[in-house]
């Protein structure tokens, strides 16, 4: 390069450094009528019962499967470990203890017998379920379920009336999804709740859970104690019965010496699976009849129960976003106590509860 082109060039550069910067082009904001708000929150409402019933839909499905599960295994591991010749021989020899250390305490073997059986389910069955799902994972995922498609919903909205997401943003933080405070922690709104990922890391919605949780009390298949009961109480008496006949059968042996003896007890062990054998249909038959009936009543107020089934989360949410919109012609000024002002404000960046 020539110094004449050198010069031009730097001539060039110079010219631009000098050129002003062109002003910001300003965008007129877009106003949207009374009329049009008005339309939006009604579509929210919609939106929002639509939710909840595709959620119910979900959530009925997820715990028809974990009904199926439970059954399964319930056939699969603890009826064959229960109804087994060396069970019932452990389960004997439980029952021995607990009678001798009940000190005259009446029902205490069948009591400590049927604790034993539920931990014996709970190892078996419901833990080995859970793994795949649970109620309490189907409340999660419910609620999870419900915010997704009212979030897919908004962006719909927003589309649809031509209102920028950044006001409709402003409008949603005013509308409540959880009201649970003081403190104000525990308390969140609609724009919180579809923005926060996961939901999970909201105090609010943690608060939530665990306010259905104590509504529900037990969770799983709720009062299997109570099945466990009838079952524990057949197996104690059966198994008290047979201590007589054992307890002479080893004094018999005893005193007819090592060879005798030991036929004597062969003997005796077979006729004990012989009985056990003969009334494992009926045993079994029981379990399943207890089980089932017990399971079956929990499962329904798992599905059923507003406050503390799975749909718990689901349906407080909706009726707070869904009830604090039903006054639609409220004026956004003026308001009286306890009404919630819908005035569009200016999002904030924010979207966790501190």
């Amino acid at each position: 390069m020539n110094l004449r082109s050198l010069i031009i060039a730097v001539l060039v550069v110079l010219a631009g450094c000098a050129t002003p910067p062109r002003a910001p082009v300003e965008v007129a904001p877009v106003i949207v009528p009374a009329s049009t708000w008005q339309q939006v929150d009604r579509e929210i409402v919609a939106a929002s019962q639509s939710a909840t019933e595709q959620t119910r839909i979900y959530s009925r499905g997820a715990m028809d499967y974990w009904r199926t599960r439970v059954y399964e295994l319930t056939e699969q591991n603890f009826i064959p470990w229960f109804s087994s010749y060396w069970t019932q021989e452990w389960l004997s020899m439980k029952v021995s203890w607990y009678t001798l250390s009940a000190k005259g305490e009446q029902g205490a073997s069948e009591k400590r017998l049927a604790a034993y059986l539920l931990e014996a389910y709970q190892e078996k069955v419901l833990a080995p379920v859970a793994v795949e799902v649970d109620p309490d994972s189907i409340l999660g995922l419910s609620v999870a379920f419900y915010v997704d498609i009212l979030k897919e919903e908004l962006q719909k909205i927003s589309t649809r009336h031509g209102v920028p997401m950044a006001q409709l943003n402003g409008r949603i933080q005013k509308i409540p999804a959880i009201a649970l405070g003081p403190p104000p922690a525990r308390n969140a709104s609609l724009y919180q709740i579809v923005h926060t990922e996961p939901l999970n890391t909201l105090p609010a919605y943690a608060a939530l859970i665990d306010k259905i949780h104590k509504a529900g009390g037990d969770r799983g298949v709720g009062s299997t104690d109570t099945a466990m009961a009838p079952v524990a109480r057949r197996a104690s008496r059966r198994m008290e019965a047979e201590m007589a006949p054992r307890g002479a059968a080893s004094a018999v042996a005893a005193a007819a010496g090592k060879l005798a003896g030991g036929l004597i007890t062969v003997g005796v062990a077979g006729i004990r699976a012989l009985i056990q054998a003969n009334d494992r249909p009926d045993s079994e038959a029981l379990i399943r009849s207890s089980l089932g009936n017990t399971f079956d009543k929990a499962w329904l107020k798992l599905v059923q129960n507003p406050t503390s089934g799975v749909m718990a989360g689901t349906l407080y949410m909706a009726g707070q976003i869904e009830g604090s919109l039903a006054d639609r012609t409220a004026p956004p000024v003026g308001l009286s106590a306890g009404t919630v002002d819908l005035t569009p404000a200016q999002p904030t960046t924010q979207q966790n509860t501190p």
